[in-house]
């Protein structure tokens, strides 16, 4: 969907109207309102832009006066997080900020296709990427995971960016590490992955249900949730299943925690040993079949199916196959019977008949 800024929707109108007393305008909500109106991806940095274009920030810190400039060490944040991340940490301070006129030069040799042009402008907004990465809560994703999904979003970025505009890139790229982190939580952090536009009609619901508990002063039904959100009434209940907590089998069960919760899940397969028993049973059914002489062999199979063989049939159709009389089909079944019941190598199985 495109918008027209001249003409904007209500919703928008009225972010603007409140962004022009503050002098900024939320990004948050901005990217929200976006998303509501289903403004498409490579549209939203042109949105900002036009935001901008009317004196207005953009900013997470809209409204917020007094607020200091977030700042962070490299060697502090490196001695209180793993190694991994201090070593990246340490090498963001070889790469320096970038100019307005650097930045500008650089997209400049991108567009061109300077692959080397393309990296330094990456490595001098990484620190960007961290910055961003460290307001996202890591109880779903560590903070390493975190920023190595922001640095998809600043490749992105560095790649679409257009100079020409007069932004600066921070700016721009700002946009891309958010929404590629945001991506990132949403496929990376459940143990069975859910679709991007599933996982926001899920958030949707969420939000929808805790603001009518809080209205209601109860649970609301799936009927006032779809009304609420605008959604099918069958889209609310599916997402019921959706939802559903997904728990490991190695998890620990009772007071001592000694058992595991598979332990406790029955399995109706049969084990090792029984499949053994089962193989070596069937092994000597078809030895002892195979000893049988050839017109006694072929009625087995035709009226047991053993082997592969068709079957099993009935007498008469055993019979036609055989191009025989039924009286003497049942007398060949019998003496084939006879002979297989003699046999030593077949007496476990009888237990099993």
């Amino acid at each position: 969907m495109e918008l027209d800024l001249d003409n904007p929707p209500e919703a928008l109108a009225t972010l603007l109207e409140r962004g022009e007393e503050q002098g900024c305008v939320n990004l948050s909500e901005l990217d929200a309102l976006a998303r509501r109106l289903e403004v498409d991806d490579d549209d939203l940095p042109a949105l900002h832009e036009a935001v901008e274009a009317r004196g207005l920030d953009v900013s997470d810190d809209c409204g917020r006066a007094g607020v200091p400039a977030t700042d962070y060490a490299n060697s502090g944040l490196a001695s209180a997080t793993s190694d991994a991340l201090g070593l990246f940490l340490n090498e963001i301070r070889r790469h320096p900020l970038l100019t307005a006129a650097e930045e500008v030069e650089l997209s400049k040799r991108i567009e061109q296709g300077d692959a080397a042009a393309k990296e330094r402008m990456i490595n001098s907004n990484l620190a960007l990427v961290v910055s961003i990465a460290k307001k996202y809560p890591q109880n779903e994703l560590p903070l390493l995971d975190l920023i190595q999904e922001g640095i998809f979003g600043l490749i992105r970025a560095s790649e679409k960016f257009d100079w020409r505009r007069g932004f600066k890139f921070s700016t721009y790229a700002t946009y891309w590490i958010r929404q590629a982190i945001a991506r990132g939580i949403e496929n990376k952090s459940r143990t069975i992955r859910v679709p991007t536009n599933i996982a926001q009609r899920e958030r949707k619901i969420q939000r929808a249900r805790r603001a009518l508990s809080t209205k209601l002063a109860r649970d609301p039904t799936d009927e006032e949730i779809a009304e609420e959100t605008e959604l099918e009434l069958a889209q609310v209940r599916a997402m019921g299943d959706i939802a559903r907590t997904v728990t490991s089998l190695d998890r620990p069960i009772g007071e001592d925690g000694e058992t595991a919760m598979g332990e406790l899940i029955g399995d109706d397969r049969a084990g090792p040993a029984e499949e053994v028993e089962v193989a070596l049973r069937d092994s000597a059914l078809l030895r002892a079949v195979a000893d049988l002489p050839a017109e006694e062999r072929q009625v087995v199979e035709l009226r047991y199916g053993v082997d592969g063989a068709d079957g099993p049939f009935g007498l008469r159709e055993a019979s036609r196959r055989l191009g025989k009389t039924q009286p003497e089909t049942r007398e060949l079944e019998q003496r084939a019977l006879q002979r297989l019941a003699g046999l030593r190598e077949l007496e476990a199985l009888r237990e099993a008949a």
